[in-house]
């Protein structure tokens, strides 16, 4: 594994191009959320794209992200878990870092909730 992530390295490419690459698809999911009801939060240096749901509901988030999974066909990761007391917010996370196709698909699910 050392040898082939060594190979990997000698390429700059692979990893400078990196930023970029995340950066047009967290743009491509946010801009595509402006088509629902969620709304999006400040998220950067990350894989993941906060977003209120309280637009659409006031279940707590587990339970919202469930719901979201069997209904829409769509994963959202509740924050609570995350936290060692009890939160009543009305966020979950989506992770951006998919194939192009399936963002597409996810907004357009996304946009009937």
């Amino acid at each position: 594994m050392q040898w082939a992530l060594a190979r990997f390295m000698q390429q700059p490419r692979h990893y400078l191009d990196l930023p970029a690459f995340y950066q047009h698809k967290r743009d491509r999911f946010v801009q595509g959320l402006a088509r629902t009801r969620f709304a999006p939060l400040p998220s950067r240096g990350t894989y993941f794209v906060l977003t209120d749901y309280s637009a659409i509901s006031n279940e707590p988030e587990e339970q919202f992200a469930r719901r979201l999974v069997v209904e829409a066909g769509v994963a959202a990761i509740p924050l609570a878990p995350f936290y060692s007391e009890p939160v009543n917010r009305t966020i979950v996370r989506f992770c951006f870092a998919k194939q192009d196709q399936t963002l597409d698909a996810g907004l357009d699910r996304l946009a009937r909730v």
